[in-house]
């Protein structure tokens, strides 16, 4: 694809759109807004724009889309996968001015929002109010709504509750050309035409630019009970997943952490409300909540007589919110605690949860093999393994050469268990040579198709999810 450079005569159409205040061509803009938190992976833009409104975006867009400049469409720059990496330099469009909740409609539980709204500001207003919108990245203290929606992310309480694609209603989108579309209504049913609202959700900027975003709330639970479950073996805590819920439990959040992920994760936060054992190989973090405390009660007591029957030791209820807090302020910053001391690529394989401890399994086998250290965590109510590779003391070469090898060995076990190769991060800039073991050219030629008739000039986030 042959891109053009952006001449003067584009910054000067480009700053008439937003002002001057907000077109950055210097160093530090084009540095910050050249990276995200995908490894150390570093992309530079040619300028960097920041819109108000939806027909800021348009305009942006059409100058664009004539002149064939790329554009990169970037939230809060939280992604792992490269999604925000403007690899193909051009355009950056940041969403950070697009930060109002426009409307919280109570009576009929739902919430229009911009974009750039940081996720857990979203959450706390609503809570408020005594509504709740469930999906929780761990980067919801500083991640963007609109970047949640663009990668259809997920978080711990997507086992009870669902990911964000279960909650988006409707979206209004900026097209390449400029126009400006609603994807669906403000309704809880639709079967009107294609669903142009769920093709949105998870294409990581690379069909047109969300700028407004519709969700469905609940009434928000008024009580949660959490523990912490500590097994001597790994793959015990892997097993006793599917057992929870084949004892009719489901809890609103139940998190898989290897012996070294919290031990890291503890030596990052600084403290932990609970003594880890030396005999514990990995935790289970489950929490239950609801509005009817007797019922969450009897919740905990099935699943700890569930848990008797895989190797648990001695099992932490949280008794106090600060000791919840804690605990899952330990989960939250397991990624933060591998990126401090190493450099790595951290694979979202999702598979179903009952083939858990065969993922875990394989994946441990498959880095002796070829020599390189795991890190493994997730969210393990819905099958999702978050796998870390170190770098450490690893070579250049075999990280770049080698260990791709390995990577196509995980996924494809991923495959062979009935899963997939991104369960919430998406496909981005770094999954994208994999994307073969999951798709035939079937689905790749339908999924071009479909990029083709969104964005013609292939000017969106280009290099991103499909190769084109």
């Amino acid at each position: 694809m042959h891109y053009s450079k952006i001449s003067a005569d584009h910054l000067t159409a480009l700053r008439s759109i937003v002002g001057a205040d907000h077109l950055f061509t210097d160093t530090t803009a084009l540095t910050d807004h050249g990276h995200d938190e995908t490894e150390d992976l570093q992309f530079f833009p040619e300028a960097v724009v920041a819109p108000a409104n939806t027909a800021e975006v348009a305009a942006i867009l059409q100058i664009c889309n004539a002149a064939q400049i790329p554009v990169t469409v970037r939230g809060a720059g939280t992604g792992l996968a490269g999604g925000a990496l403007p690899v193909a330099g051009g355009l950056v469009i940041s969403m950070r001015r697009f930060d109002k909740i426009i409307a919280i409609d109570e009576r009929n539980f739902q919430v229009t929002v911009e974009p750039g709204v940081i996720t857990e500001h979203l959450q706390n207003t609503l809570k408020a109010k005594g509504l709740f919108y469930p999906p929780d990245p761990a980067s919801r203290g500083w991640s963007f709504i609109g970047g949640n929606v663009s990668t259809n992310a997920g978080g711990p309480k997507a086992v009870k509750y669902g990911v964000v694609k279960d909650h988006v209603l409707n979206l209004e989108v900026v097209l390449p050309s400029g126009e400006v579309i609603w994807t669906g209504a403000n309704t809880l049913k639709n079967s009107t035409g294609y669903n142009l609202t769920q093709l949105m959700v998870g294409s990581e900027g690379t069909l047109g630019v969300i700028t407004k975003i519709v969700l469905k709330l609940q009434p928000h639970p008024t009580h949660t009970l959490l523990m912490l479950a500590p097994f001597r073996s790994a793959e015990s805590a892997c097993a006793a997943v599917a057992a929870i819920f084949q004892a009719g439990v489901v809890p609103s959040g139940l998190e898989f952490m290897e012996r070294n992920a919290i031990d890291w994760a503890v030596r990052y936060v600084g403290e932990t409300p609970v003594p880890i054992g030396p005999d514990d190989a990995a935790h289970l973090l489950i929490e239950v909540d609801g509005f009817h405390p007797e019922n969450l009660y009897a919740d905990c007591e099935t699943i700890g007589k569930v848990l008797e029957n895989y190797d648990c030791g001695e099992i932490f209820f949280a008794d106090s919110e600060a000791q919840k807090t804690a605990l899952w302020q330990l989960r939250r910053n397991v990624g933060h605690a591998v990126k401090r001391n190493s450099i790595y690529k951290e694979e979202d394989t999702v598979v179903p949860r009952a083939e858990l401890p065969i993922l875990l399994k394989g994946v441990k086998e498959i880095g002796a093999r070829y020599g390189f250290e795991s890190v493994c965590y997730g969210h393990a109510g819905d099958g999702n393994l978050h796998v870390n590779i170190l770098k450490g003391e690893l070579s250049d070469q075999f990280w770049n050469e080698e260990l791709p090898n390995g990577i196509r060995e995980i996924f494809t076990l991923v495959k062979k268990l009935g899963g997939t190769i991104s369960g919430e991060h998406g496909i981005g800039l770094v999954q994208q040579p994999y994307l073969d073991i999951v798709f035939g050219p079937a689905e790749m030629r339908l999924m071009r198709g479909i990029k083709q008739v969104f964005d013609p000039n292939g000017i969106l986030n280009p290099g991103k999810v499909l190769n084109l």
